[in-house]
């Protein structure tokens, strides 16, 4: 018989083998990690939080029982780990901490590495607010010097509440971070993200697809700004109307289905 330090030895380098070889083969082959939620302590939100996820999040709403779960655990554990600051005379409250999170947690649901070291707070104004960046007046950005997001809860909420505009400042500035992630990171998710985007490239630089794109004025303009801001545009498109995308451009629509490993059967779509 094997004594107990041996079987939790043994278990240790079983894992070890998953990450350091199973893992990176499979998503090699698969373009996805090889699994997505385990959580062996839940963090759960209070009741009001949930309260607030069950009226407002339409995304949550669709879920599994037991994704649901899920969800509030990733929401939960993103509220604890990130700091929220407002600013001008922004108060911060739990209901637009848990929009905030839900929105970030609907866009990385699929990736199992979703808590990011790119940000690490929430900055929060009541309006516009004029920007260091350039001088400026935003109403949305990713600062990465600065590792923050930051929002005008104004533009914020009307994103999060027209939900079939093409308009989400949330999910716009979240799509910022996540691709500077994607740049610097080679966590599994990362990788997937990353290397998916250069498919996306690769595809738009065929014969006449960019033009067809174009032309078609599905994308607002600011899309083609440059390969940061289509991709961030592409995102908002991808989850405020994606029956149309799906439809005017279908494998654009995989292509991005597969980068944030979207599982269509948590949408409506």
């Amino acid at each position: 018989m094997i004594s107990v330090i041996q079987f939790f030895l043994i278990v240790l380098l079983g894992i070890i083998v998953v990450i350091l070889i199973v893992e990176p083969v499979y998503v090699l082959i698969f373009n996805k990690p090889l699994y997505i939620h385990w959580y062996p302590f839940k963090r759960k939100l209070n009741p009001g939080q949930r309260a607030v996820l069950r009226k407002e999040s339409v995304f949550y709403q669709n879920l599994s029982a037991k994704k649901k779960l899920f969800f509030e655990h990733r929401t939960a554990t993103f509220i604890a780990k990130y700091k929220f600051f407002g600013k001008g005379d922004f108060i911060v409250t739990e209901h637009s901490k848990v929009v905030i999170a839900a929105t970030y947690v609907m866009l990385t649901f699929g990736m199992r590495h979703y808590l990011i070291a790119v940000f690490n707070k929430i900055i929060i104004y009541p309006e516009p607010y004029l920007s260091t960046i350039r001088n400026e007046y935003h109403k949305g950005e990713f600062n990465p010097r600065l590792k923050a997001v930051v929002f005008s809860w104004k533009d914020f909420q009307e994103g999060y509440y027209c939900d079939n505009d093409n308009l989400n400042l949330g999910i716009h500035e979240f799509a910022h971070a996540l691709y500077f992630h994607g740049l610097k990171s080679r966590d599994q998710s990362g990788v997937v993200f990353s290397s998916t985007y250069v498919k996306i490239q690769e595809y738009l630089v065929q014969p006449k697809i960019l033009e067809q794109v174009i032309s078609s004025n599905y994308f607002r303009i600011y899309a083609y700004t440059n390969q940061v801001e289509f991709l961030a545009v592409i995102l908002e498109h991808f989850f405020e109307t994606p029956h149309v995308f799906k439809k005017e451009f279908p494998e654009l629509y995989n292509y991005v289905r597969e980068m944030i490993n979207f599982d269509e059967k948590n949408s409506n779509s």
